[in-house]
């Protein structure tokens, strides 16, 4: 059984953070171990929202049991998602240099939540930088939004043609960027896989709930560790975010429980 360690936020009501991440993962049979950066009620969006911040000091105590254990080198892959300080960008990259200290073949995902359309930047400023500047040159695949690219390569990524230049100037090996303008109608996701571009088009819909970031990258990683090709992944993600946004219409939140995970045997 293939295994990920994945690190993000725990979001009790609303399906963003780890939840959304996790389900395709396992779905695919690939047992997961989730570390939350923080636990909050819901997401900050809504008008109220508690929670806590799990400590960077207390996430390397639990890492240093895991490897005590003799887990930390059964991992095929680590994903990391939302990091909301500096202490939790610098850990991940210890985490991930460590990973492949003991297995160099260990695949690191990268999601960069950093912030969105039209908010802007949503973590400390300090801490994506690091991101930018430690943790996507670590990574085997970034998948970010049109902001968080934008912000990654300082470029103003408005269009499919400035989303390939931006991708390549990461010079990560796999980059699938999402939420692309493509006309008043479409938005374009794109595939920059070693200098190869794709580029799928979907409908601009304007009740699309939160999550959809993290659910695509769930669905990716999780064809990738089955084995798939690096454009089969993609459009299987893209397919997957599909029937999630349709299966939640007229909701507030992704209705995980309400997806076809039928499909994802084909």
């Amino acid at each position: 059984m293939r295994r990920i360690l994945v690190i993000s936020s725990h979001v009790a009501q609303d399906t963003v953070g780890l939840a959304p991440t996790i389900a395709p993962l396992q779905r695919a049979g690939i047992e997961v171990v989730a570390l939350p950066t923080v636990v909050l009620s819901n997401h900050p969006a809504r008008e109220h929202c508690a929670g806590v911040i799990l400590e960077p000091a207390v996430l390397e105590k639990m890492i240093a049991a895991i490897e005590a254990n003799g887990w930390l080198g059964t991992f095929d892959a680590v994903l990391s998602g939302y990091l909301p300080s500096v202490g939790h960008a610098t850990l991940v990259a210890r985490i991930v240099k460590r990973m492949r200290e003991i297995s160099p073949l260990i695949v690191y995902v990268c999601d960069p939540i950093l912030g969105d359309d039209p908010e802007g930047l949503y973590i400390d400023a300090a801490a994506a930088a690091v991101v930018r500047d430690t943790l996507v040159p670590l990574a085997d695949i970034v998948t970010p939004n049109r902001f968080e690219l934008g912000w990654l390569t300082r470029a103003n990524v408005q269009s499919i043609d400035d989303t390939t230049q931006a991708a390549l100037a990461l010079s990560c090996p796999i980059v699938a960027a999402t939420s692309i303008p493509s006309g008043p109608d479409e938005l374009a996701n794109v595939l920059v896989n070693s200098g190869n571009v794709l580029v799928s088009k979907v409908q601009k819909l304007s009740d699309v709930p939160h999550g959809t970031g993290d659910l695509f990258t769930g669905f990716l990683t999780a064809r990738l560790l089955r084995g798939a090709s690096v454009t089969d992944a993609w459009t299987h993600a893209i397919q997957g975010v599909n029937y999630g946004v349709e299966a939640s219409r007229g909701s507030d939140r992704l209705m995980l429980p309400q997806i076809d995970w039928a499909w994802l045997s084909s």
